[in-house]
Order: C-alpha cells, then structure tokens, then sequence
C-alpha cells in the first residue's frame, strides 16, 4: 500500500460551531434510503413526507435540501445563545459522521489545511491514527 501523508495520524475535535454544516457555499448532504428510513422514524413521519419535505434528487442520488437564503443544512439549528447544533445528530447521514475525514480533504497536506481555515477542530483536540482515519473515511454504513 502506498504511504498516505497522514500515517502518522491528525488531530480533529469537533467543538460544535456547525460550520461543516453551513454555507455560504451551496453543497450536498449526500443521504441513502436507509438513512431517511431512519430520520423518518427519528421525526416521527412517513418516509414519503420526509422525502418531499426534506430531501432532493441530484442526478442519481438523494440529498438534504439547504437553507435557500444562507445555504445552510435545513437541520442546523441555530439558537438564541448563538450555539448551533443538528436536529437530526442521532440519525445523522454517513456524510456528516465521516467529517473532516474525507477524501477531498485527506488529498494533501495542503487540503488539509485549507478544511482547518473553515473548521476550528481540525488540528487540534485528541489524536486519530491512520488506523482510525482510514476506518472512518471508508465507512459506508454507520448503522452496521
């Protein structure tokens, strides 16, 4: 196997500010059937309402609808304290459990970086070994 730039492990500590969660980029919040079964059930409605309240198609795949005006994840609450916090953290898609260990992110050194001008816990808090990292990076079914 070829030497990732990160074998020897990074820092990452999510400190809740729900900056993953929010724009002003637009983005995606790639979601799969099992998963809006699970935060159907979770809200208390039917998959079907779920699907139209919630949920979009982008080609072939499913993806939480965003804020129109702020382009934030529909779920990010934002309270009278200034917190932000998810309505659906317990159900949350595979997509926002893998945060900030993505692929996109994990590229280079450099990737790494620039996610850390955005998120403050990248780089700081409890170390992950590569062992770790690659787990939560390939994960694909959170709830197995």
């Amino acid at each position: 196997m070829k030497s990732k730039w990160y074998s020897c492990g990074l820092h990452f500590e999510c400190i809740g500010c729900g900056n993953c969660c929010a724009g002003p980029e637009e983005g995606y919040i790639w979601i799969c059937a099992e998963e809006i079964a699970m935060l159907a059930k979770y809200l208390g409605m039917s998959e079907t309402d779920v699907r139209k309240r919630f949920i979009k198609r982008s080609g072939l795949r499913t993806t939480i609808i965003e804020d129109k005006a702020s382009k934030d994840c529909i779920f990010l609450q934002k309270g009278a304290n200034g917190q932000r916090g998810c309505a659906i953290y317990p159900v949350r898609p595979n997509q926002c459990r893998t945060w900030p260990f993505w692929n996109y992110n994990l590229a280079t050194p450099n990737d790494w970086n620039e996610a850390a001008q955005r998120c403050p816990g990248i780089n700081r808090g409890p170390e992950f070994s590569f062992e770790q990292i690659e787990k939560i990076r390939t994960q694909k079914k959170w709830w197995e």
